[in-house]
């Protein structure tokens, strides 16, 4: 018995075009609301860095803290995105609005522990011998960023209802208002205008934390008045936590939230170990990760585009449809991995000088971009077949997948090029990089193979059936 696909019978090159279109409609304003929060750590970076290399160490350090738990927090939500796909694909609307309304207190447990986690960071720091001078800035930006977390831990279950339904305008919109107000909300802080004191690096924390609540309240105000949600009637009733109800949520989002701290932790980790080694080190190290960090969020918002494509399809029972889907944002992952790597390379003195003036920086941030563009490649495959596979809500196996890969290749790895002599004279950040490709190699072939072996089972089981 073979499965017909639910999609009209196209050419394959029309099919393509077709699913292209689909995917990027998505996918498009996934990417510019990931690169309108990216460029908030962008203009927090910049404008830190114009006050003092020492701010711009300080809101390094503080970035390497918050934003792993930010994204272990959101990865452990983004189970409501895979969840409401696959409902809205069956178009079983009914059963979206008691998921969300419990995703909802999970978000603010979640939120409340992370921003708990962010407060009591200062032993953190003085364990892995951060500088003394830039434990108690670092530790005020930290503290700063914290009062925002449940506000963006409720943002993102809306979120993910939103994007789960296939509507992603909204995190597009909000994101680039959310860019507009970080930035005069910066100059406050940082510099004390209007009645505020000037802060420096600590005040990019506090600008943060405002726009958290923002985005907070625009998704609310969204999704109360906006007529395509009402028929997951999410606002209709008041709802308890039920533990029985949050379990299948945690059990798919507890491994997307490992996996994607994994990742994130080691360039934090990186961070950290290299932060005995001075200001100027860490800065370039910094320059690096931030610019990396914005050039990823193109195929990460593909993932989630594709997490979006695969539950749908699976949700109207099109397994083949899933695959297709899963595929064509790989493809499209690899072409941008090409471009960008093909940009990074001879424009990387220059992308690190919008950074900083400091001759030493700049050398040391350059030198470090020539490995994130060697790793463009892996990490497009890596991320977009991750999530395909949220779509799947195959998760456990691809948290272990990239827990083998970042924390049992990779680190060790880059630990014995960059900060031992097991394999000759240490290299400093640019052996820890070096590992940083070695992992995200393993991660790209391993996943892309659980995800070929995934779309097969499920064609086979609904041959099955």
């Amino acid at each position: 018995m073979s499965i017909p696909s639910t999609t009209p019978a196209l050419s394959r090159p029309r099919r393509t075009l077709r699913e292209l279109r689909t995917l990027l409609g998505l996918a498009v304003p996934i990417i510019i609301a990931q690169l309108a929060h990216t460029a908030m750590g962008f203009v927090d970076t910049l404008m830190a860095g114009r006050v003092s290399a020492h701010d711009l160490a300080a809101v390094a350090l503080g970035n390497s803290i918050w934003v792993p738990v930010f994204l272990l927090m959101t990865g452990i939500l983004m189970a409501v995105t895979a969840k409401v796909a696959r409902h809205a694909g069956a178009g079983d609307f009914a059963r979206i609005g008691p998921l969300v309304r419990q995703g909802l207190w999970l978000g603010l447990l979640v939120g409340l522990l992370a921003g708990g986690l962010l407060w009591g960071a200062r032993p953190l720091l003085q364990m892995m011998q951060v500088d003394a001078a830039l434990i108690d800035p670092a530790m005020g930006y930290l503290q700063a960023v914290a009062v925002g977390f449940p506000a963006v831990a409720l943002y993102q279950v809306l979120r993910c209802f939103s994007d789960g339904l296939g509507r992603t305008r909204p995190s597009m919109v909000l994101g680039m208002l959310g860019l507009l107000l970080n930035i005069p909300a910066n100059y406050v802080f940082i510099y004390g205008k209007l009645g505020v004191p000037a802060m420096g690096g600590v005040g990019c924390g506090w600008a943060t934390a405002l726009v958290m609540w923002f985005l907070l309240g625009g998704m609310l105000l969204w999704v109360r008045w906006a007529p395509v949600y009402r028929s997951s009637q999410l606002f209709t009733r008041f709802e308890a936590p039920q533990p029985a109800a949050m379990r299948p949520l945690l059990g798919v989002g507890l491994p997307i939230g490992i996996s994607v701290f994994a990742e994130a932790s080691i360039f934090s980790v990186i961070a950290l170990l290299i932060g005995s080694l001075g200001a100027t080190v860490v800065a370039g190290h910094q320059i690096a990760l931030n610019f990396s960090s914005m050039i990823f969020m193109i195929p990460y918002s593909l993932a989630m585009a594709a997490t979006v494509r695969v539950g749908q399809a699976l949700g109207r029972g099109a397994p083949r449809d899933a695959r297709f889907a899963a595929g064509t944002a790989m493809l499209l992952a690899l072409a941008y991995a090409c471009c960008s790597a093909s940009l990074m390379l001879p424009l990387r003195e220059a992308i690190a000088r919008l950074y900083t003036s400091d001759p030493q920086v700049v050398a040391l941030a350059a030198g470090l971009i020539v490995y994130s563009a060697l790793f463009q490649f892996s990490d497009a495959i890596q991320v977009t077949a991750a999530g395909a596979l949220r779509g799947y809500q195959d998760t456990r196996v691809t948290m272990l997948i990239t827990l083998l890969a970042y924390w049992g290749i990779g680190l060790p790895v880059g630990y014995a090029l960059g900060l031992s002599d097991w394999l000759g004279q240490p290299s400093g950040p640019a052996g820890l990089w070096q590992g940083l490709v070695v992992g995200l190699t393993c991660a790209a072939l391993l996943l892309g193979w659980r995800l070929s072996g995934c779309a097969r089972r499920s064609i086979r089981a609904a041959r099955s059936r």
